[in-house]
């Protein structure tokens, strides 16, 4: 290579080739997961190039970034849709993505860095001061995507318009004629739990409806906590005619409680959820849901990242987006005759 020329990168190679930078990346580490004919074309441009490869680790990553991608719990429709955003954005961006289980152990963040991952995204999960503290003294930035709880100010965030959701989901229940609507959500302390539930009272207050104490129960994100919930508002003396759930999992175990009870959803017990999922697609009766656009919040956690592994800033500490009422199959006016609150 003569002389102040500039270097070949990563990026020159697969564009040349027509592949993606994770797979020059590949041919140049010797990885075996790479076509005959397409490991064959890309060494060939290394050679003609006279690519000179990395002298560290840290080098090649600041051409093809990894980002850890951690989530806790099981592997759900929401996860599933968050990591498909994050994954397609990696791949467009040249970057590659490790998912892995949540760890409770602080230190792992060293192993991180000695592994070559430059940033790291939480899905959910949730971080204490000691995890903080590590990750900041490991120099590795931290996206959290739809945090639990309020995030610290070292973090950087991606959710949605949660209390928008909740008041969109309730003026629509209301609109149709419902006044008996509950809220059934997720942890009572988790930031995105709190923002549907206020939006939730915060459109039944704007109605001049009152709102029972027993009509607005915490729980968890799950189907069970759905079941449950759902069984404890359909056995009060005045049950409700109309179910705010926090989540699409929430939602569907209310519609089964009600069909366990011989209610029909939507003529007898109209059922909103959140998030609009592939559960939500695929009830019976579809679910008329808020959707949170997971895919895009994914997205735009993994550009996040990969600015902030590159030393740049991100444009705001916490970025939120829009969310959007779909209607569909769950929900329909109250029953003639139902009784009014007391």
């Amino acid at each position: 290579m003569r002389p102040n020329a500039k270097r070949t990168t990563l990026a020159d190679i697969a564009q040349a080739a027509g592949v993606s930078v994770a797979t020059v990346s590949k041919v140049v580490n010797g990885r075996g997961d790479v076509a005959p004919h397409t490991r064959t074309r890309v060494q060939e441009l290394l050679n003609r190039h006279e690519y000179l490869a990395p002298m560290s680790r840290h080098t090649e990553a600041a051409e093809n970034p990894t980002i850890e991608v951690q989530f806790k719990g099981g592997l759900k429709a929401y996860v599933a849709e968050t990591l498909e955003g994050i994954i397609d954005s990696a791949a467009e961006l040249g970057a590659s993505v490790v998912v892995s289980k949540a760890s409770s152990a602080p230190h792992r963040a060293r192993d991180l860095v000695s592994a070559g991952r430059r940033a790291v995204i939480a899905v959910t999960s949730v971080y204490t001061a000691a995890h903080l503290d590590e990750l900041a003294r490991s120099g590795l930035p931290l996206v959290v995507l739809d945090p639990l709880h309020l995030p610290d100010s070292r973090v950087n965030s991606v959710g949605a318009t949660n209390f928008a959701g909740g008041l969109a989901a309730t003026r629509h229940l209301l609109s149709l004629g419902h006044r008996r609507v509950a809220y059934l959500g997720g942890p009572a302390d988790a930031v995105c739990n709190q923002a549907r539930m206020h939006g939730y009272r915060a459109a039944m207050e704007a109605e001049g409806t009152p709102v029972p104490d027993a009509y607005v129960r915490p729980g968890d994100f799950t189907y069970d906590s759905g079941l449950l919930g759902a069984a404890a508002l359909l056995d009060l003396e005045q049950p409700p005619t109309a179910v705010f759930a926090g989540n699409d999992e929430i939602a569907v175990g209310v519609v089964e409680a009600a069909r366990a009870r011989g209610l029909r959803v939507p003529e007898e017990l109209s059922v909103v959820g959140f998030d609009d999922t592939s559960v939500a697609r695929m009830a019976s009766p579809p679910l008329t849901t808020v959707r949170q656009p997971l895919r895009e919040m994914g997205g735009t956690a993994l550009r996040i990242a990969l600015r902030l592994a590159n030393g740049g800033k991100a444009e705001s500490h916490h970025i939120e987006l829009a969310t959007e009422l779909v209607v569909r199959a769950s929900t329909a006016p109250p029953r003639e005759g139902a009784p009014a609150p007391g």
